[in-house]
């Protein structure tokens, strides 16, 4: 396949998909939809049977992320950085890619950079998300027949592989050093994403803020699990602002672990402790907080806290937040909407992908 036609597949794709995001409208002209219309919206209302976080609402989301950036512009956009070398025609690798099943079609993007590089993809699914991501892989593979021997997943050891591509926590990162050191290989370890408030901020950003604390639960590691606020900063403003998502609370999956994480603080005396009967805030130096928990940390000069930043950038994913002292931030509400070239750990995937064959 040109890399043309992968890109054009892909565009295709995005077309389809776009139908199934909240508001989405079904496209009675789309050629797609005969053989996979119906099923996907089945698929969309069924998955939370096997995984509870991932209600229909959640998967819409996901599904709009991947279709903003699955259009004409964005894909040609961010494959230009890498058009010399995708000219060249090379044998495909095979990638093993180790998935993570935190949020919907979370491996998604490292598909697609595996398949625009011109590479083989085998797959290994989370068991919290086996469903979603083979059934897109249906209809991709519907666009384009050649995907079809370009996507695979399997249940079974990894062997002839060429490349790895792994995704988890602190703990599995050293599972898959062990196993897979010997192989060119991208290995993710934990991240959290933070937001810088000013306290010059208005009711709408700090309601934009609360979609990046609350969606998908707070599962994502580009959900800000901590917020840094300047010293004597008052909450009461924030807490109006995100209390249109207090009915985040009936999920029960949610309300469990709130419940749970209060109980814990409330017998420990925690100090510091904050509550609107959905969201605790508690000061914590720490960046990864439980669910139901959003940890916070004051600060007091903004150049300070970007150095610090910087220092610990290999515990952050992304930061959020509006004006020019606060260094490489994205608005509030775009944190679960990344762009293509927002690579995950901060590691080119495609730059990877590309070097595997020279």
């Amino acid at each position: 396949m040109t890399v043309e036609k992968r890109i054009s597949s892909f565009i295709k794709l995005g077309i389809f998909l776009k139908q199934f995001s909240a508001g989405g409208v079904r496209d009675n002209s789309n050629d797609l939809n005969e053989m996979f219309y119906e099923d996907m919206q089945e698929l969309i209302k069924t998955v939370r049977i096997y995984n509870q976080w991932f209600t229909e609402e959640n998967v819409r989301n996901a599904i709009n992320a991947l279709s903003e950036s699955l259009n004409e512009k964005e894909l040609l956009d961010w494959i230009s950085l890498y058009k010399n070398e995708l000219v060249a025609e090379t044998k495909p690798k095979t990638v093993a890619v180790i998935m993570a099943g935190n949020i919907p079609m979370v491996g998604f993007h490292d598909m697609l950079c595996v398949l625009i590089s011109g590479n083989k993809f085998l797959g290994k699914l989370s068991s919290d998300d086996k469903l979603l991501l083979p059934f897109v892989s249906r209809i991709l593979k519907n666009i384009s027949p050649e995907f079809s021997d370009l996507i695979e997943f399997t249940e079974d050891q990894l062997k002839n592989i060429d490349a790895v591509i792994a995704t988890g926590s602190n703990n599995s990162s050293r599972y898959f050093d062990y196993y897979f050191g010997k192989y060119p290989n991208i290995i993710r370890k934990n991240r959290n994403s933070v937001a810088i408030l000013t306290g010059a901020e208005t009711n709408q950003e700090l309601k934009l803020l609360g979609e990046d604390v609350f969606q998908y639960f707070g599962l994502g590691c580009r959900n800000v699990s901590k917020l840094f606020v300047p010293k004597g900063y008052v909450f009461d403003t924030f807490y109006e602002s995100i209390f249109d998502f207090q009915n985040i609370a009936n999920n029960n999956k949610y309300a469990n672990n709130y419940d749970y994480n209060k109980t814990v603080y409330l017998m420990s005396n925690q100090p510091s402790l904050l509550d609107n009967n959905f969201l605790l805030i508690k000061e914590d130096v720490a960046y990864s907080s439980p669910i139901g928990v959003l940890f916070y940390e004051y600060y007091e000069d903004i150049n300070a806290l970007n150095s610090r930043l910087e220092n610990e950038k290999e515990q952050i994913q992304c930061v959020v937040g509006t004006g020019l002292l606060i260094k490489n931030s994205i608005p509030f509400g775009r944190a679960q909407c990344p762009k293509l070239n927002d690579y995950a750990d901060g590691i080119d995937t495609m730059k990877f992908l590309i070097g595997l064959s020279n």
